[in-house]
């Protein structure tokens, strides 16, 4: 088997061209919105707002910074722009079921209008009614009226007093009320003691008929509040005349402006109706409405029926009169109140009351006939949001209820405004798996919830993409104002892009951090004076950013150099291998080397992780280290049982170890310590392995090599040091400059390994062996020794299971039955 050679340094680095790109600076390239890398996504976003049907909303999932919010916001306004602006809705005064407002909808600006009408319309009644009720006309109706009444008392009190005058008895007034007197025959009154000594016949007589004009009397009496009641009756429909003959001009003027409006002209005659049951509203003084609302706010009751002229106001929910197009409402804070809509109270004399004229509308009113978008994350973080916003959509309808009376938490008597009508499309931004969790949690979800926009992390580098890298850089810069980036400059982020995304054959779509780079990069020129960025400012810039971030990875580096953290970078151990590890702090991820050791004895045949016994392990790397003993099964076990037991450690390992990437180096440091046979320390491992002893690919390969560069260089390079990776993993490389001219130089390498034989075979200087026809190996080569050494294990175990059996003379008096030769052996 031929071992691997290293690598040689163009496959270290993709570097790209910059003599493809067709202009000398970004400020050449023409304006553009360039979405990059994201056409599944746009498809979807496409069809998403395109279809017109009940649970079609959009979810666009991907991670942050792959600009899924950006391209959202841009097709949502482009095609707003060319759909029609809907109408408006206010809130009006059910004169019907005044808990119960009412929602009228209007064309786009109307509701301001009528807004406004109303206003006029309430500041002319106030001054008209007040003018008819002063004026002579109406007060000479009126003073008619109760002449009218005050004559039919009069006449009938003086037909009783001239009845009363035919019998010699006065009909007199008193403080009292009326009375009866006798008279004599000069009209005096008759004085009581002349009364007495009257005889007793004429004072029974005049009493009978003083009886008798009392009665006339009382039932006089009786008809006046019934002719009270007539009076007022008249009264009122002359006041009713009166108003409706004042007022219907101005509500005549409101029909005819809105009479294409039948909601409208229906809410003006409700209006014209109550304004003539309560124009009395429009007639109060301040000393008489400050006076009945201090009894409401005091609970008292009023003799008087308190009436207020803002009962006939407009609250203008929705007003689209400056709008153009479809609306397009993003949601920064969808707590409950602010999706649906609320009703304020005020607080008056230590009361809170609420009228229609305090709905507020929520984000679901203002992008009614539109779109929303919303943050998945934010919306299910606040209490009940979520399951407000799924009613709504369910429903198709806008429910403005407080959560007290959704959940049945109070019972006192609040607004219930009239449901509005909803269409809306609704968008929400999230992470894949906050989607997929929703989606098989939540049987709603895929109901009303039905396209996803899955926005990539990567996307295909070659000419084309690289182009529209330059686009991207050149909006960014046009749009920031941000110095142009020559082509050397572009191409370096380019180059930064595989990075990004591990790949020297793809480029990242996360346009956060190359936007990011870019401000930097054009910082950097700044401070070196340039008009014009270019490739020293864009490393410079990536060059700070790992700097800025790298207090944890100097500190490692330096306990590793102190020899706090044990690392060899030289000469040849047996049973240990330097493995390689990636920390991830913040945003900033960075590769160190780990020390990897295995010690064998007799046992049967387990493996066992010290990281898994302690709990310090997560459940892939121990599925890692149980794939070692299948492997060594496999290759060594098939004919006799493995007669050793094996432990495997990172030595200095005080966190958790999650991950399968050092799987081959235990597997290395496994067979190295089976083998008794030294490993070279100038070498560091990375790949995980399978049953077949396969070499497989792994994440951080750049941060893993260059973690282990960092260590040898510090000591010093000398030609013997490298990293062996997965061959799987070469196209991944997009190594630091100073990494790749190490290699080029011949002091620093990477290997490319594919099975576990060629890997074995560097580390150890000694062929791994292949078997003959009867399956034996060559003593000389690694396979050989793992052989011999496993021979020899089972042979030791054996012998010592079954020691041999103690010699008798004759002349013993033990019984033979109790030589069982099970005895174990001494010394």
């Amino acid at each position: 088997m031929d071992s691997p050679r290293p690598l040689s340094a163009d496959k270290l680095y993709r570097a790209f061209d910059p003599t493809t790109l067709p202009f000398e600076t970004t400020a050449d390239l023409a304006d553009g919105q360039e979405i990059i890398g994201q056409q599944r996504a746009v498809d979807a976003i496409r069809f998403g707002i395109g279809i017109r049907h009940q649970g079609y909303n959009l979810f666009a999932l991907g991670p942050n910074g792959t600009g899924r919010q950006t391209t959202v916001n841009r097709f949502l306004n482009q095609r707003a722009l060319n759909e029609a602006v809907p109408d408006d809705w206010c809130y009006v005064y059910n004169f019907d079921q005044p808990y119960r407002p009412r929602a009228l909808q209007l064309p786009p600006g109307r509701a301001v209008a009528l807004r406004d009408d109303m206003k006029q319309l309430v500041e002319e009644l106030t001054s008209v009614l007040s003018g008819v009720f002063a004026g002579e006309e109406y007060q000479l109706q009126k003073h008619t009226l109760e002449e009218e009444l005050r004559g039919l008392q009069m006449e009938a009190l003086e037909k009783l007093r001239e009845e009363a005058k035919t019998h010699d008895i006065a009909l007199i007034q008193t403080p009292g009320g009326f009375a009866f007197a006798p008279l004599k025959e000069d009209g005096e009154i008759i004085g009581p003691d002349e009364f007495m000594q009257l005889d007793a016949e004429a004072q029974k007589q005049i009493e009978t008929q003083v009886t008798e004009l009392q009665e006339a009397l009382q039932r006089i009496m009786e008809q006046m509040p019934k002719l009270q009641r007539e009076m007022q009756t008249r009264l009122r429909e002359l006041n009713e005349r009166v108003v409706g003959f004042s007022i219907t001009p101005l509500l005549d003027e409101l029909r005819q402006k809105y009479a294409d409006l039948d909601t409208v002209r229906a809410h003006l005659d409700a209006v014209q109706a109550d304004i003539v049951q309560n124009f009395e509203a429009f007639l109060q003084d301040e000393e008489t409405a400050g006076r009945q609302l201090l009894g409401a706010a005091l609970g008292i009751a009023s003799a008087e029926r308190r009436v207020s002229p803002s009962r006939y106001e407009v609250n203008v929910a929705i007003d689209n009169s400056q709008t153009t197009g479809a609306p397009v409402v993003v949601l920064d804070q969808p707590r409950y109140a602010e999706l649906v809509g609320r009703v304020e109270h005020v607080a008056q004399m230590g009361a809170l009351v609420t009228d229609f004229t305090l709905i507020k509308p929520g984000a679901l009113h203002k992008a009614n006939g539109g779109y929303l978008v919303i943050e998945a994350l934010k919306l299910l973080t606040e209490p009940f949001a979520w399951e407000g916003l799924k009613r709504a959509l369910r429903k198709q309808e806008i429910v403005i209820e407080s959560l007290g009376q959704v959940y049945s938490m109070i019972s006192t008597v609040s607004l219930e405004p009239e449901p509005i009508p909803l269409e809306v499309k609704v968008v929400l931004i999230g992470e894949r798996q906050l989607y997929y969790l929703l989606s098989s949690a939540d049987p709603e979800f895929n109901e009303l919830f039905k396209v996803s926009a899955d926005f990539e992390d990567e996307m295909g580098r070659g000419p084309d993409s690289a182009l529209a890298y330059a686009r991207v850089i050149a909006e960014v810069a046009r749009d920031e104002k941000l110095r142009p980036f020559d082509r050397r400059a572009v191409a370096r982020v380019v180059e930064h892009g595989s990075r990004l995304v591990e790949d020297a054959a793809k480029l990242s779509t996360h346009m956060q951090s190359v936007t990011d780079l870019l401000r930097e990069a054009d910082y950097w020129a700044g401070e070196a004076g340039r008009a014009v960025v270019g490739y020293d400012d864009v490393q410079r810039a990536l060059d700070m950013q790992t700097y800025r971030a790298g207090r944890i990875q100097e500190q490692m580096q330096e306990a590793i150099l102190r020899d706090r953290v044990l690392i060899d970078t030289d000469g040849a151990t047996v049973g240990q291998v330097n493995g390689l590890s990636v920390y991830q702090i913040g945003s900033h991820s960075f590769g160190r080397p780990s020390r990897i050791t295995a010690r064998i004895r007799m046992g049967g045949g387990e493996v066992i992780d010290i990281e898994r016994q302690v709990e310090m392990a997560g459940p892939i790397h121990s599925k890692g280290v149980m794939i070692l003993a299948g492997f060594l099964g496999q290759r060594f076990a098939v004919e006799r049982p493995l007669s050793l037991s094996a432990t495997l450690v990172f030595e200095q390992s005080y966190g958790g170890v999650e991950g399968d990437s050092a799987s081959s180096a235990e597997l290395y440091a496994l067979l190295s310590a089976i083998a008794d046979t030294p490993v070279r320390q100038s070498l560091a491992v990375t790949g995980s392995v399978n049953q077949r002893g396969q070499i497989q690919t792994i994440g951080g390969v750049n941060e893993k090599i260059e973690g282990f560069f960092d260590v040898c260089r510090a000591r010093g390079l000398t030609g013997r040091q490298g990293v062996l990776i997965p061959a799987a993993n070469v196209d991944n490389l997009m190594l630091r400059r100073d990494v790749v001219e190490a290699a080029a130089a011949g002091l620093f390498h990477i290997y490319p390994v594919t099975t576990v034989d060629e890997g074995i075979a560097l580390l150890t200087g000694l062929p791994a062996g292949e078997p003959d026809e009867d399956g034996h190996y060559s003593p000389d080569t690694v396979n050989g020794r793992i052989v011999a050494r496993l021979k020899k294990l089972a042979e030791t175990q054996r012998d010592f299971n079954n020691p041999p059996r103690a010699e008798s003379g004759g002349n013993s008096t033990a019984p033979e039955d109790e030589d069982d030769g099970d005895a174990p052996a001494t010394e």
